[in-house]
């Protein structure tokens, strides 16, 4: 019986479908903007949330990194305090690895940027990065073609580079780059490895796919590491059972007795850890998902009242077979059945069509901007559910109003 009455409220449905075509894409179209509005937000979020997680995968969640610059504000401390402060320095570095016994690897690394050439093909004032040898061990990525530098290149500032996938692409092209000779600043170097695609998103908005990576050694021939606005940090990573805030104190204990600061005094550097960025992010995103859902919610509202619009008037066409329906022995409760599962049917119709849209969307975006966006199960159930449960609310009405029809005025009804 529940498959037949489903039946023939589907049937019903795809006929007031047909035969009101503009009426009922007006009346869906709400459910399809507030399916648009919602859905659009989570998957933003769905990739934002994966981009976030990959990049404190690949910074390491018990890692810490000593910068001149807080990644998130301190309101105890100005701006241009922070401007007289010194930045990380090698001395830095080696206070830290000599004297922490929580910390498993210690990296210095330092930024610029500068000027990439291979023969008629060069990248202008691209990121060159600069890392002691140790700096595999801190942040994790993947080699796709070449190695890593051996400890005797590190150590000895051999002119090598490892070159971010996309950063390859514009120098060579379709070439293979391992054994080619680039010039960086004016200086040769050889490139011996190239980056996995990191892709775009998260913390950093392409990870290693746009940055070049060479020995700290090497990179003084080019970087004055006596510069105040030095773009340096040490990263440290804990020990397995040492916990960032026990490696943040350790650190800041032997930062403040290599620097000789007086007990009292503020620290002239930064302790960062990654769970920062969440944190800072966590009320932008509540917001955003609160927007999204006003958006959103205002829309499915006017959907709603637009199905219901939908099925009082399907009420009113068919209200001489709903009065033959009765009179056969129909019961009120499949009338009212009845057209709840077509009003149901009709809504989740408009949300389909929505998520149609957000997936056309997603695939879009990915081909234009290289994203890794996409429709997850979770945020297609969620569609469907609100689709449903709105189509139920915005159908009771009108159903309720075909099942206590009296059958003979029914029947007797002119449309």
């Amino acid at each position: 019986m529940w498959l037949k009455m489903f039946k023939e409220s589907f049937l019903f449905a795809v006929n007031s479908v047909s035969v009101n075509k503009l009426r009922t894409f007006l009346s869906l179209f709400g459910i399809t903007i507030g399916i648009v509005s919602i859905i659009s937000v989570f998957t933003v979020f769905d990739w934002m949330e994966n981009g976030i997680k990959t990049s404190i995968e690949s910074l390491g969640d018990n890692t810490i990194y000593v910068a001149k610059w807080p990644w998130t504000p301190d309101p105890d401390i100005k701006w241009w305090d922070m401007m007289r402060w010194p930045a990380p320095s090698t001395d830095d570095y080696e206070a830290i690895l000599k004297k922490s016994p929580s910390a498993q690897a210690v990296c210095f690394t330092v930024g610029s940027g500068e000027t990439i050439k291979y023969r008629s093909n060069a990248v202008i004032e691209r990121y060159i990065m600069a890392a002691t040898h140790d700096f595999e061990k801190v942040r994790s990525f993947e080699i796709e073609k070449g190695r890593y530098f051996t400890e005797s290149e590190s150590a000895s500032g051999k002119p090598v580079a490892i070159l971010g996938i996309e950063m390859a692409k514009k120098l060579f092209n379709d070439v293979n780059p391992l054994g080619k000779e680039i010039t960086i600043a004016g200086y040769k170097a050889e490139v011996i490895g190239v980056f996995k695609k990191e892709g775009k998103g998260g913390i950093s908005d392409s990870g290693m796919d746009e940055t070049l990576l060479v020995p700290v050694n090497f990179s003084r021939k080019f970087i004055n590491f006596r510069n105040p606005f030095l773009d340096s940090n040490v990263m440290i990573r804990g020990n397995e059972g040492a916990s960032v805030e026990q490696l943040s104190d350790e650190i800041t204990m032997i930062l403040r007795s290599a620097r000789k600061i007086n007990p009292g005094e503020v620290s002239n550097f930064s302790i960062n850890q990654a769970s920062q960025i969440t944190k800072t992010l966590e009320p932008v995103f509540k917001g955003i998902n609160i927007a999204g859902w006003i958006i959103g919610g205002f829309s499915i509202l006017v959907g709603g009242f637009g199905i219901a619009n939908i099925m009082f008037v399907s009420v009113r066409e068919r209200t001489s077979i709903i009065g033959i329906q009765m009179a056969l022995g129909a019961k009120r409760r499949y009338i009212l059945l009845q057209f709840l599962i077509e009003s149901m049917l009709l809504s989740i119709a408009g949300g389909i069509l929505g998520l149609i849209i957000v997936f056309l969307g997603t695939l879009l975006v990915n081909y234009f901007y290289g994203l890794d966006m996409f429709l997850t199960t979770g945020n297609i159930a969620l569609a469907i559910t609100i689709s449903g449960t709105i189509g139920i609310i915005a159908g009771f009405a009108p159903a309720s109003a075909a099942a206590k029809m009296n059958p003979v005025e029914a029947i007797g009804y002119t449309f």
